[in-house]
């Protein structure tokens, strides 16, 4: 599985939410993808107010903040692909 995190280099919230979502790679072993939305400006036109964003596709798991219960239900509903590059 690959999640992609909508990121800004200068934003603390993002950084928090990068830091924290290593903790649930490790465990959970999906790929992430981190984007800086300013490099591509229809992320930024879509997402700009809500970065971080956390993606699986075009499926938002959560943005602002890492909620934890929300990637944790997502992660198990997606079951058995995490880590096959879905």
């Amino acid at each position: 599985m690959k999640l992609t995190l909508l990121f800004r280099e200068y934003c603390s919230l993002c950084h928090r939410m990068r830091d924290r979502l290593h903790v649930f790679q490790t465990a959970y072993g999906f790929d992430l993808d981190i984007i800086d939305i300013d490099d591509f400006p229809d992320l930024e036109q879509q997402y700009n107010e809500k970065v971080p964003v956390l993606l699986h596709g075009a499926h938002e798991i959560c943005h602002w903040h890492l909620d934890e219960a929300a990637l944790l239900a997502y992660l198990g509903q997606a079951g058995g692909t995490a880590g096959r590059g879905t």
